[in-house]
């Protein structure tokens, strides 16, 4: 019998990104999945600053940039009448590398490191694909299904089926984590059921290729182009798109004609080739435990979203962030417990806050398409159409575009009540799902700056624990503390004003994952509790 410390069952971002964290600790891991290849199939168009300044974390942040859209081009979301009628209203943001810039000369925590990245999923997996094979702690096996499992006190035993030659092997691991997908088969053996609902909208998918930019890109380079029907994303601004056609209630989807619904959206004929079509539904579902023994789950296995925000896989990127150093922690003896019970604990009530915001997105989404079919007709070239075409441009302004600005729910939710995070007496700051506030109160990202040298301040963190000391305090009790419980530490010691007064305290206890564990203005009296608690010991 095959022996691995931990099996990955999914092979998509998820999987593959959990499998890169682990190595990233010297955790050995096998990865499977039952399709042949890395996805056909567009998923998701952006990975947000959080994912990426993750993906620096371990090392492919710039593979990636060089597989996704061109650093200078847009964001942008442009609202349309349709590509060959008319513009109604735009909303501008920058392009990575303005970004880039931009974080650059803020320097005020109030920013992610990284800035986001325009890229389709078809292009991200095969870039994380390869770098897990090039990891030689890690063993990426396609053509490969999870079939069952069984779990006991000490392992966890897999069935495993190549799909190609349909033989069937037995591996024994100390864990198993589902990154499986919306239908996992690890979720259905655990009996975990799901919380929501689903098919909260129904939509036909057609992704094609085009080299007609003169029509698809006649206002001008846009991530998005949107009207009451659909949106068109840009997938690489060359010559790949996705229409995405909302579907009213109780239509016949196979009987759709997907060149029809593309020349209609689009609003003319124009030379296409259409590379997949198919109906697809959305849903808010959240699995109802992420952990039974020694089998966890992340990514859609544990939780489902309209892409409304682009929540999907930028959740399931920071669940393994989450997820990784506690396994290794746990795996190498010096995490407790509670460690491992603290994923569930932390990572849930941010999927749930994700299905929130999301749903609020989905509901302007609605009010857009009603606003377009009371507008009356759009497309005239009279001076009634035009007056009607300015007031709709208005009411696309007002309702306005939180979708893509919810920086509170992409990187400012705190892990509030976790039994691994030393509590604050007082009042937390207020949390607001749009906008981010730079805080260091326990449970929150450590805001990113650039310290006096020019660094980024992530770069200088440990792969354990790193206290940051940002005056010239005596910190051998935490020192001694660390070498008797054996947990990896290290001492960061800065002389920045500017981080000093974002960080608001002298010591900066930060996790592996970027969140700060605990803060102070001094040196506690028993730092042994302290770093026992927040790796998941009782004492």
């Amino acid at each position: 019998m095959v022996e691995v410390s931990v099996v990955i069952a999914g092979g998509g971002p998820v999987g593959l990104t959990l499998s890169l964290e682990l190595a990233r600790y010297g955790i050995k891991s096998l990865v499977v999945e039952r399709n042949p290849t890395t996805t056909t199939h567009p998923k998701m168009d952006l990975t947000n600053g959080r994912s990426m300044e993750l993906f620096r974390r371990i090392g492919v942040a710039d593979e990636l940039r060089a597989v996704g859209v061109p650093v200078e081009n847009s964001f942008d979301i442009s609202w349309v009448t349709s590509l060959c009628g008319y513009e109604l209203h735009r909303f501008p943001y920058p392009s990575s590398a303005k970004g880039t810039r931009i974080r650059r000369e803020r320097n005020d925590g109030s920013l992610t490191l990284e800035a986001p990245m325009r890229v389709s999923q078809i292009v991200i997996e095969p870039v994380l694909k390869q770098a897990a094979e090039r990891d030689p702690k890690i063993e990426v096996r396609f053509s490969t299904r999870l079939e069952s499992l069984r779990q006991d006190e000490t392992g966890v035993t897999c069935i495993l089926r190549d799909t190609a030659t349909g033989d069937a092997q037995q591996v024994r691991a100390s864990y198993l984590i589902g990154c499986d997908g919306g239908g996992s088969t690890v979720r259905a053996e655990l009996g975990i059921k799901n919380e929501g609902t689903a098919n909260v909208a129904n939509l036909f998918m057609i992704h094609f290729r085009s080299t007609a930019r003169e029509i698809l890109q006649r206002f001008g380079i846009a991530w998005h182009y949107q009207n009451g029907n659909g949106a068109l994303v840009a997938q690489n601004d060359e010559d790949t798109w996705t229409l995405h056609h909302f579907l009213p209630p109780g239509a016949d989807n196979w009987t759709l004609d997907p060149k029809a619904l593309v020349e209609k959206w689009v609003g003319c004929k124009f030379e296409f080739e259409i590379l997949v079509a198919n109906p697809w539904s959305a849903h808010y579902l959240v699995a109802e435990q992420y952990r039974k023994g020694r089998v966890l789950m992340a990514g859609d296995a544990c939780h489902q979203f309209m892409p409304t925000g682009g929540y999907g896989m930028n959740s399931g990127v920071a669940d393994t962030a989450n997820l990784g150093w506690k396994l290794a922690a746990v795996l190498q003896g010096w995490g407790g417990p509670t460690l491992l019970d603290s994923y569930e604990a932390e990572r849930r009530p941010v999927a749930k806050l994700c299905w929130a915001t999301s749903e609020e997105h989905l509901e302007v989404r609605f009010a857009l398409a009603t606003l377009y079919a009371e507008a009356g007709d759009l497309s005239g070239a009279t001076l009634e159409a035009a007056e009607r075409r300015a007031e709709v441009g208005r009411k696309i302004a007002a309702l306005g575009n939180a979708e893509n600005e919810c920086w509170g729910t992409e990187h400012g939710y705190r892990y509030d009540g976790s039994p691994v995070i030393w509590p604050e007496e007082g009042v937390a700051p207020e949390f607001d799902p749009l906008v981010y506030e730079p805080s260091t109160w326990p449970g929150s990202r450590l805001p990113h700056v650039f310290v006096e040298d020019g660094s980024a301040i992530y770069d200088h963190l440990d792969p354990g624990l790193t206290l940051i000391v940002l005056d010239d305090s005596n910190t051998t009790s935490f020192e001694s503390a660390a070498q008797r419980r054996h947990i990896p530490l290290k001492v960061l010691r800065i002389k920045d004003a500017n981080a000093a007064q974002i960080y608001q305290r002298n010591l900066i206890l930060v996790r592996p994952d970027q969140h700060v564990a605990w803060r102070g203005g001094s040196v506690p009296a028993d730092t042994g509790a302290l770093l026992a608690r927040v790796v998941g010991h009782s004492t």
